[in-house]
């Protein structure tokens, strides 16, 4: 990747502004023709969409919802409680088996063709008491990361992804200011022992969406502390984690890449929504999605009723990670569960009403996060739930489509990370909603590879979508992405999964 004076400044991405070309256009440029995965395997496609031979073609995953026995955390603590908490007839248990067999799922990434990997690391393994490191949780992160190079895998890793060790909630959790100076410590043995294998770090995981489900909703393990005073005390403290977490990691490795994952949807009024519905949706989407980053940027954190600065805040990244999943609807008073779920006939809704498929909304939000903070930006996770895999290709052409034209107009998305590699536990919502590539069963730990991860494949190793590639995975979307080419559906069969790696 060239963040640093390459594609991510700005510049040279106008030079992959190609249009629609084959595989071998006379315009297609050296560098991808040289790159060993370009054309591999790839069918003769008279329409293509072509990426930068740099761009990150990822996958990705969280500590406790794949490795599984993670007794030291409040997930797990709250878990053991009350069962019920969690959706359906499985908790987490051994999840997906990645604290012994990691590696596994590494190769099947690498099968896939992809060529980096996003993982986050466990609080609550490598610092099971206060000032307590446990050597043999480090040496197997450590062995896993190893195991993500050796099989050219660039490690995206997030020190903090929505889990906590139960002694931090004693002490006070998020909503002291405490947390910052255990939040340092931690991530500075983490630099310590792992920072020579860590290229891009995330410091904090949707730390809104953590706050939301904190503290207001209680979807999530709850200190005993609740409401907007909550909320706002937690955030105001994770913005000070992560000011001490990036500046620990640059003290050690300049050339780091340091950033957060922001979970950044589409809020907006139903059309036939009131001046008031539109007023409430403009606030929630502000509090929401820009709240975060613009503290990140100018150091200045605005909530709901006042605003705060914070020393050593302002400028705190080096990229924006964008989680991006849906659109919701909202009205004012908000009904229960707080977003409107009722889609219209035509919507494409995925499994649990989780919410509808929207691909255009990605697009926006990238083109807002490029004009509001001009820094590299990185698709750090993106999907839905379907275990039956009816949606996942043609969301992943459309969604793919929306980021191939944003760097046709020279926006420096530099990787894509679909969430997820495997199936793993959905936090509250347990097993009941599928999100990987790959299927798991959670009793077995059998793995089967959905057609859309066969699709991937593909697109991993050509670095590019197709109409061939719509036409047998999803030829509903030949009409949309390629107007005019939905005769080729009938003319090439929804077949054609191929061979697993």
């Amino acid at each position: 990747m060239q963040e640093q004076g390459g594609r991510g400044a700005g510049e040279q991405g106008c030079t992959w502004c190609l249009c629609v070309l084959s595989p071998l256009h006379p315009r297609t440029p050296a560098p991808l023709l040289d790159n060993p995965h370009f054309g591999y395997n790839a069918p003769m496609a008279h329409a293509i969409m072509t990426f930068p031979p740099d761009f990150l073609w990822g996958t990705a995953t969280s500590a406790y919802q794949v490795e599984g026995n993670n007794s030291n955390s409040d997930w797990f603590a709250w878990e053991a409680a009350d069962p019920a908490r969690i959706k359906g007839d499985l908790g987490c248990g051994p999840a997906s088996d990645w604290w012994q067999n990691a590696e596994a799922d590494l190769d099947i990434a690498a099968a896939l063709g992809t060529n980096a990997h996003r993982l986050s690391l466990e609080w609550s393994r490598i610092e099971p008491e206060p000032s307590v490191f446990d050597s043999a949780a480090i040496a197997r992160y450590r062995a896993i990361l190893q195991a993500c190079h050796d099989r050219g895998l660039e490690p995206m890793v997030t020190l903090h992804h929505f889990s906590n060790p139960l002694w931090l909630v004693e002490k006070g959790d998020f909503h002291s200011e405490i947390v910052v100076e255990y939040f340092r410590r931690y991530t500075a043995k983490v630099v310590a022992e792992l920072g020579d294998l860590i290229p891009k770090w995330i410091t904090i995981n949707e730390p809104v969406t953590y706050g939301v489900l904190r503290y207001l909703t209680h979807d999530f393990p709850n200190p005993g502390r609740g409401g907007f005073g909550a909320l706002f005390a937690a955030i105001h403290n994770m913005l000070r984690c992560h000011a001490a977490a990036y500046h620990t990691i640059k003290e050690a490795y300049p050339a780091a890449l340091v950033g957060t994952a922001n979970n950044m949807q589409v809020f907006a009024a139903r059309p036939d929504g009131n001046a008031i519905d539109r007023r409430w949706a403009r606030m929630i989407d502000r509090l929401y999605n820009d709240s975060w980053p613009d503290a990140l940027h100018t150091g200045r954190y605005r909530g709901l009723w006042s605003s705060k600065r914070f020393k050593g805040l302002a400028g705190t990244y080096d990229f924006v990670g964008i989680n991006y999943y849906t659109r919701f609807y909202l009205r004012f008073p908000p009904p229960p569960g707080f977003v409107d779920r009722e889609w219209g006939p035509e919507a494409l809704v995925s499994d649990g009403a989780y919410g509808e498929v929207y691909a255009h909304g990605l697009y926006e939000i990238m083109e807002r996060v490029w004009r509001r903070y001009q820094k590299p930006i990185y698709i750090t996770e993106n999907g839905l739930p379907d275990a039956a895999d009816r949606l996942r290709p043609g969301f992943l052409l459309d969604h793919l489509r929306q980021i191939w034209h944003a760097i046709s107009f020279c926006y420096p998305i530099m990787g894509y990370y679909h969430w997820s590699l495997v199936d793993n536990f959905e936090w509250d919502r347990g097993w009941t909603q599928r999100f990987g590539l790959v299927a798991v069963d959670p009793t077995t730990q059998a793995r089967a590879w959905r057609p859309s991860a066969h699709l991937y494949q593909e697109i991993c190793r050509s670095y590019s979508i197709s109409d061939d590639m719509a036409a047998r995975y999803a030829p509903e979307m030949l009409a949309v992405m390629w107007p005019g080419e939905e005769q080729r559906a009938e003319a090439q069969g929804s077949g054609g999964a191929g061979e697993q790696g």
